[in-house]
C-alpha cells in the first residue's frame, strides 16, 4: 500500500474568519470549483498553527519536523460525479524553511513563501495563550487567549464549516486544477476569551486583501487540531 505523501500533527490552530465579497476571490478560484458559503456568508480565514512530527513518505527530514505555518484561505466545493467535495484554496502559505516552500510549490503547485517566524504557547491558571508571529518588512502577529477546556464542535455550526473541509484545490492554469485529500478527525475548539490581530494584509497578501487590515473579523477561535494525513495530488 502506498504511503501518504505527508503525515503530521496540526496543533493549536488560530482561525480568524472574515466575511468578504466573493467577487474578490473569483480570480483565485480554481477551475471546476465554486465558492462555498455558510449562512449566506463568504469567508476567508487567516490560520496560524504548528506542524509537529512531520513525515514525508514516512520519513522525518532533519530540522524540518516541527515548524509554524500561517495561511490565508477560502472555501470551495467541487462536484465529483454526484457528490460534492468540500475544500479549501490557499491564497498564500507562510513557513520558516525554504525547503518546505520548495517542496510544496513544486509538488503541489501551492503558493508558499518563506519568512522568519516565531510562536508562543503559554498555559496559566486555566487559560491558554497562543501566538504566531512572522516577518515581511515588519513583524506581524495573531494571538488568542482561550479557556483550556475544549468543546466538541457542534454539527451545522460555523466552527464545523471552517474546520471540516477535507480537500485542497490549487489553481494550476485556466482549465486545470490540482486536488488532494486531507484526512483528520473532528477537532475540539477552545472558548475564546480575547484576541489580538496585528497584520498588514496588503504587505503580506497583496492589494486585493489590504482592506482586511481594518476589518473586524466575523469570528476568532482556537482549535486543538490532531494528527493529519495529506494524500497524493491529482489533476481534475
Amino acid at each position: 500500500m502506498e504511503k501518504p505523501f505527508l503525515e503530521a500533527e496540526w496543533r493549536k490552530l488560530i482561525m480568524v474568519n472574515y466575511s468578504v465579497d466573493q467577487k474578490i476571490l473569483e480570480p483565485y478560484l480554481p477551475a471546476r470549483t465554486e465558492i462555498e458559503l455558510w449562512s449566506n456568508t463568504c469567508y476567508v480565514s487567516l490560520v496560524g498553527f504548528m506542524f509537529l512530527n512531520t513525515r514525508l513518505k514516512g520519513f522525518k527530514i532533519p530540522f524540518h519536523t516541527d515548524f509554524a505555518e500561517v495561511n490565508l484561505r477560502f472555501y470551495v466545493r467541487h462536484k465529483d460525479g454526484v457528490n460534492w467535495r468540500r475544500g479549501v484554496v490557499f491564497i498564500k502559505e507562510i513557513v520558516p524553511k525554504a525547503a518546505l516552500t520548495w517542496v510544496a510549490n513544486t509538488m503541489y503547485g501551492e503558493h508558499y513563501e518563506t519568512m522568519p517566524m516565531k510562536h508562543e504557547w503559554a498555559f496559566d491558571r486555566g487559560e491558554l495563550s497562543v501566538q504566531y508571529i512572522w516577518k515581511k518588512k515588519r513583524w506581524h502577529s495573531i494571538k488568542v487567549k482561550a479557556s483550556q477546556m475544549g468543546n466538541e464542535v457542534l454539527r451545522g455550526s460555523e466552527e464545523e464549516f471552517i474546520t471540516e473541509h477535507f480537500w485542497g484545490y490549487t489553481k494550476v492554469g485556466p482549465v486545470k486544477t490540482a486536488e488532494y485529500q486531507v484526512e483528520h478527525p473532528a477537532w475540539k475548539v477552545y472558548p475564546t476569551k480575547d484576541y489580538m490581530i496585528d497584520v498588514d494584509f496588503g504587505n503580506v497578501y497583496g492589494h486585493d486583501f489590504d482592506f482586511l487590515s481594518s476589518q473586524i473579523p466575523q469570528s476568532v477561535f482556537l482549535a486543538e487540531g490532531s494528527e493529519i494525513t495529506v494524500n497524493k495530488t491529482r489533476a481534475i
